[in-house]
């Protein structure tokens, strides 16, 4: 699953996970994120390293990722230790960083995107943190340049979080997944656990507001 850091994404792969995806040993309770965030500790340290050999971090992202043989090795250990489920998934934001790792080892790998509304990002990162609103709009758009750019390249659904009827289109989207129908009711998400994204676009630089309204444009309905 893809998607900027602060954007919804535990809330998707939360859903998800009610709709039958296997995530396995996950965070299920954190300081910033009440439910968790819902990411393999091996997925995320995997990450880190991969971004500190490409000399970079999350919140400042190296142009490109190379991955070096020993990170391969952990990845390909990670992969199996899911072969006994015929149905999982992982979630983390650094994958966007280091998604051509992942498709060399798993070329058939079904993706799924979500996106936040940048202001609301930009200020959740200010809070959590320490960032200024703009370095968050800066870490928004090269995030989600390059969602954009795998959903050109590959066609996968990415879903607003800012929407009303999250849950409902969430079911959709798993229908739409191949999923099979869920067993138990799909209440992952909490209303209150989102804030209301802004409404002054003016406070966004042009170029952000633009790709923005290219994600909407794109969004799955």
């Amino acid at each position: 699953m893809l998607g900027m850091h602060r954007s919804g994404t535990s809330c998707l792969v939360g859903l998800l996970e009610q709709a039958g995806v296997f995530l396995g040993d996950v965070s299920r309770k954190n300081p910033s994120n009440a439910k968790g965030n819902r990411e393999n500790a091996r997925i995320m340290a995997l990450h880190e390293d991969l971004l500190k050999v490409n000399d970079g971090t999350w919140d400042t992202p190296p142009e490109a990722v190379s991955w070096p043989r020993d990170l391969k090795a952990r990845r390909d250990e990670i992969i199996a230790s899911y072969r006994d489920s015929a149905l999982w998934g992982f979630k983390d934001p650094r994958t966007l960083l280091t998604l051509e790792g992942w498709l060399e080892a798993l070329p058939t790998l079904e993706l799924v995107g979500i996106f936040r509304h940048p202001l609301a990002v930009a200020e959740s990162l200010h809070r959590r943190n320490g960032f200024s609103i703009d370095k968050g709009l800066d870490l928004w758009s090269t995030y989600n340049r390059r969602l954009l750019r795998y959903r050109e390249r590959f066609g996968f659904p990415i879903v607003c979080f800012d929407i009303d009827g999250l849950t409902e289109l969430v079911r959709r989207l798993s229908t739409s997944l191949g999923l099979p129908p869920a067993t138990g009711p799909l209440d992952f998400f909490a209303a209150d656990l989102r804030h209301v994204a802004p409404d002054d676009d003016a406070l966004v630089p042009d170029h952000v507001n633009g790709l923005h309204l290219e994600l909407l444009r794109a969004a799955f309905r």
